[in-house]
């Protein structure tokens, strides 16, 4: 049961997390892209692309939440919930769970909005995405090599 657990948990990772990340990665400086030189109308193309990249954002967000699922599980089925590595990558998940919800998503929608009403986008406020973009991105691969190395393991990695 635990190697299927652990497959779950890491597939959930690979098919959720995965497209949130990069998908969060693009959308800066797609919404840069989308206004041209001189405050011009936004393309609509480009725009329905940073939508497209704010929707894939939500949407494997919500399907990101199996991962923790399956993690306990895991966790649970190979009795290393006080294991410290865990602790601390259960401490990492949340909080690149709290950047992602409360800022990256919050901004997303904000910048997407100002592309919609035909505004210039501020770019403060895009740099300040992808500053919060990269400090979830970073939290997230820290986690994994966490799940990889797990300090203290008997795998001998």
């Amino acid at each position: 049961m635990t190697k299927i657990l652990l497959s779950l948990h890491v597939l959930a990772a690979i098919v959720a997390i995965g497209p949130v990340t990069v998908a969060a990665s693009m959308f800066p400086p797609a919404a840069r892209r989308a206004v041209p030189a001189g405050g011009a109308v936004p393309d609509p193309s480009a725009v329905s692309t940073v939508a497209l990249l704010h929707r894939i954002c939500r949407v494997y967000a919500g399907i990101g939440l199996t991962v923790p699922l399956f993690g306990f599980a895991t966790g649970a089925a190979m009795g290393v919930l006080g294991s410290g590595w865990l602790v601390t990558s259960i401490a990492l998940t949340a909080a690149a769970a709290g950047i992602l919800v409360a800022f990256v998503l919050p901004r997303q929608e904000e910048l997407l909005g100002q592309l919609r009403g035909e505004q210039a986008i501020e770019h403060r406020n895009a740099a300040q995405l992808a500053m919060f973009t990269g400090i979830f991105n970073l939290l997230w691969a820290t986690v994994t090599v966490l799940m990889i190395v797990r300090p203290g393991s008997t795998t001998g990695a």
